[in-house]
Protein backbone atom coordinates (compact mmCIF):
# COMPACT_ATOMS: atom_id res chain seq x y z
CA UNK A 1 0.00 0.00 0.00
CA UNK A 2 1.39 3.52 -1.05
CA UNK A 3 0.21 6.24 1.20
CA UNK A 4 1.11 9.93 -0.19
CA UNK A 5 1.71 12.78 2.13
CA UNK A 6 0.56 16.09 -0.01
CA UNK A 7 1.63 19.44 1.81
CA UNK A 8 4.56 21.62 1.93
CA UNK A 9 6.40 19.94 5.22
CA UNK A 10 4.47 22.42 7.80
CA UNK A 11 4.01 20.77 11.28
CA UNK A 12 0.54 19.81 10.13
CA UNK A 13 2.13 17.41 7.13
CA UNK A 14 4.53 16.04 9.80
CA UNK A 15 1.21 15.52 11.67
CA UNK A 16 -0.56 13.31 9.68
CA UNK A 17 2.92 11.37 8.60
CA UNK A 18 3.34 10.47 11.76
CA UNK A 19 -0.43 9.60 12.08
CA UNK A 20 -0.52 7.75 9.26
CA UNK A 21 2.70 5.61 9.99
CA UNK A 22 1.04 4.66 13.78
CA UNK A 23 -2.37 3.65 11.66
CA UNK A 24 -0.35 1.25 9.16
CA UNK A 25 1.44 -0.16 11.82
CA UNK A 26 -1.62 -0.59 14.44
CA UNK A 27 -2.80 -2.74 11.42
CA UNK A 28 0.06 -4.40 10.83
CA UNK A 29 0.06 -2.71 7.05
CA UNK A 30 3.22 -2.62 5.23
CA UNK A 31 3.25 0.73 3.21
CA UNK A 32 5.31 3.12 1.47
CA UNK A 33 4.92 6.50 2.15
CA UNK A 34 6.13 9.39 0.07
CA UNK A 35 6.24 12.98 1.20
CA UNK A 36 4.86 15.37 -1.74
CA UNK A 37 6.17 18.78 -1.99
CA UNK A 38 6.16 20.39 -5.38
CA UNK A 39 3.80 22.28 -5.68
CA UNK A 40 2.77 21.53 -8.69
CA UNK A 41 2.79 17.72 -7.81
CA UNK A 42 0.08 18.82 -5.08
CA UNK A 43 -2.23 20.28 -7.75
CA UNK A 44 -1.51 17.63 -10.18
CA UNK A 45 -3.40 15.43 -7.78
CA UNK A 46 -6.20 17.54 -7.26
CA UNK A 47 -5.57 18.61 -3.89
CA UNK A 48 -6.60 21.63 -3.04
CA UNK A 49 -6.08 22.18 0.77
CA UNK A 50 -3.22 20.81 2.62
CA UNK A 51 -2.64 18.57 4.45
CA UNK A 52 -3.82 15.88 2.48
CA UNK A 53 -3.69 11.81 2.50
CA UNK A 54 -3.85 9.56 -0.96
CA UNK A 55 -4.06 6.17 -0.51
CA UNK A 56 -2.74 4.00 -3.58
CA UNK A 57 -3.15 7.28 -5.86
CA UNK A 58 -6.59 8.29 -4.53
CA UNK A 59 -7.11 11.29 -2.19
CA UNK A 60 -9.02 10.74 0.94
CA UNK A 61 -8.36 13.17 3.41
CA UNK A 62 -7.90 16.81 2.20
CA UNK A 63 -7.24 20.07 4.14
CA UNK A 64 -7.15 18.26 8.04
CA UNK A 65 -4.81 16.67 10.40
CA UNK A 66 -6.53 12.99 10.96
CA UNK A 67 -5.97 10.80 13.86
CA UNK A 68 -4.49 7.68 13.67
CA UNK A 69 -7.69 5.95 15.18
CA UNK A 70 -9.37 7.89 12.04
CA UNK A 71 -6.93 6.37 9.62
CA UNK A 72 -6.93 3.02 10.76
CA UNK A 73 -10.13 2.89 9.81
CA UNK A 74 -9.76 4.06 6.35
CA UNK A 75 -6.68 2.00 5.66
CA UNK A 76 -8.52 -1.17 6.62
CA UNK A 77 -11.03 -0.70 3.75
Amino acid sequence: MKLSIYGKGCKKCDQLTENAKQAAEALGLTVEIEKVTDMNAIIDAGVMHTPALGVDGELVIEGKVTSAEELQTLLKR
